[in-house]
């Protein structure tokens, strides 16, 4: 199984409505709260290559976007090959 990580914070409502999504889906994830970890904050901006907002999504270490880039990947059929 693909391992999913999912970066957000405690106050990002887009970061819930993710991890309620990918939920649903069936697909295991890991919640990685950069508000509170400075170790999780440095991993999410070499992850995402430094970007600036949450929910920021990574598959396997590979860095797939966030929330909008999430659904369209399960909307054209491509996230199940990447989590299987």
């Amino acid at each position: 199984m693909a391992r999913v990580k999912v970066f957000s914070t405690g106050i990002c409502p887009i970061c819930e409505k993710t991890k309620s999504l990918l939920s649903k889906w069936g697909i295991p994830y890991e919640d990685v709260r950069i508000d509170s970890d400075t170790a999780a904050r440095r991993e999410f901006t070499r992850v995402t290559r430094g970007a600036r907002t949450v929910p920021q999504i990574a598959i396997d270490g590979q860095w797939i976007g966030g929330f909008t880039e999430l659904t369209e990947l399960h909307m054209d059929g491509k996230l199940d090959d990447l989590v299987d």
